[in-house]
């Protein structure tokens, strides 16, 4: 097939969710899904937890089987990446050289690990955690013997494979730049509750940690140089410090863009029949008080590409899907809501040496977002509450024997 009439570039969730929504929503023309990896596409939450920890085998990492898409008519051009679009004559260009022409096409490619700058970056033994070839190698390393690890990166990645690793009986080393864990992303109390709970589990989690260089013999790094001058043995290295948008041929072509790509309401890039959706997609957040951003999640990239899907059979609506967010480390299940930026108050509910808590965050005495341990109630009545947009009794919220939905001032029935 040398042209289709939907190409969806990209076969992680996005990718593989525009698909089957295309499909169920009576898309009867041809599909055709390009994807960087040799696999169908999989889950990508469980590779730094059950796969790498070896609970769950790769096969039950897909999303769905290959007779699925056999049978759906879906068609994959599989470890095969797009170099050059071509908007005016709807032409792209493989990294085999083939020329692919489209109908329309949905940029879904997510984003490449981004890596470290320094000295020794590219030495063996230095590993991201984003494909399913990452952990293979790192779990291969570890098969043979290596037992000191060291983790650059205090986001959730970083933490979740810290985990992982310390359970494993491994020596864990986390490094955070910054003054604490999940600075960007979370509230001081979540990230001292999580700093707590690594060190308990035996990781030598090191703040203000900035990195010099890394070391090496053989080719193989040895120890990871601060910028203080303190040397820390690695028998292997994973860095986890965010990713950079996979975007540069649409940018090349002329879609606008410069931390990922732009779209609008329907997800459409600047370039004519083109979209984006997932990771590496720039817009307008409502529930970010229309801040233009990426939102880096499966629900983000599988709501996108549902929208995307409906509006290409007929049905087109403004994207406007709830932010939520989860993270699993040892035994505590945190479960987001909503984006917290912009906050002007937080209240914690619970107690954080219970291992059980939420922390409330609140933007003019109304509920914006909420991180939620192991506090499932918190998290589905919080989300009415965003949702709905209602003014908090701030006394009766800190109350953590009062349900969420009987915190609200006025209109109560508007969460029950």
């Amino acid at each position: 097939m040398d042209r289709a009439d939907i190409v969806i570039v990209g076969a992680g969730h996005g990718g593989a969710q525009c698909a089957i929504a295309l499909r169920q929503n009576g898309f009867a023309g041809t599909i055709m899904v390009v994807g960087r990896e040799p696999e169908y596409p999989y889950e990508r939450p469980p590779l730094s937890k059950d796969y790498f920890a070896r609970e769950k085998a790769f096969e039950r990492l897909l999303i769905r089987p290959p007779a699925f898409w056999a049978e759906k008519d879906v068609n994959f051009l599989l470890g095969t990446e797009v170099t050059v679009v071509d908007p005016a004559g709807k032409q792209l260009t493989l990294s085999d050289g083939r020329s692919l022409g489209y109908g329309k096409l949905i940029w879904a490619t997510g984003g490449d690990p981004r890596r470290l700058s320094c000295a020794g970056a590219d030495l063996a033994g230095v590993h991201a955690v984003r494909t399913r070839a990452d952990c293979d190698a790192l779990m291969a390393e570890i098969d043979a013997g290596k037992r000191e690890i060291v983790v650059i990166g205090g986001g959730y990645i970083g933490l979740e494979a810290a985990a992982v690793l310390s359970k494993m009986g491994l020596k864990v080393t986390l490094l955070e730049a910054l003054p604490r864990v999940l600075a960007r992303v979370a509230g001081e109390e979540l990230s001292a509750f999580y700093q707590q709970v690594h060190r308990d589990h035996g990781v030598d989690l090191r703040l203000d940690a900035r990195v010099d260089c890394l070391e090496g013999a053989d080719g193989q790094v040895t120890a990871v140089r601060l910028a203080d001058g303190e040397r820390i043995p690695a028998q292997a290295v994973i860095v986890g410090i965010g990713i950079i948008p996979a975007v540069e041929p649409l940018i090349r072509a002329g879609a606008k863009g410069v931390n990922g790509v732009d779209v609008d309401a329907g997800c459409r890039t600047s370039l004519p029949d083109i979209y984006a959706i997932g990771d590496c997609a720039a817009f307008a957040c409502d529930f970010a008080g229309g801040q233009v951003m990426r939102v880096e999640s499966v629900q983000n990239a599988n709501d996108m590409a549902t929208c995307v899907a409906k509006a290409i059979c007929g049905d087109e609506r403004p994207y406007r899907a709830f932010p939520w967010f989860w993270s699993n480390q040892y035994d505590l299940k945190l479960q987001t809501a909503g984006i917290n930026a912009g906050f002007d108050q937080t209240v914690m509910r619970g107690t954080p040496a219970d291992g059980a808590f939420s922390i409330v965050y609140l933007r003019d005495g109304k509920v914006i977002a909420l991180d939620c341990v192991n506090s499932v109630k918190d998290y589905v009545q919080g989300r009415k509450l965003i949702e709905n947009d209602v003014q908090i009794d701030i006394d009766r919220l800190s109350d953590s024997s009062v349900a969420l939905k009987d915190t609200v001032r006025a209109t109560p029935a508007a969460v029950d």
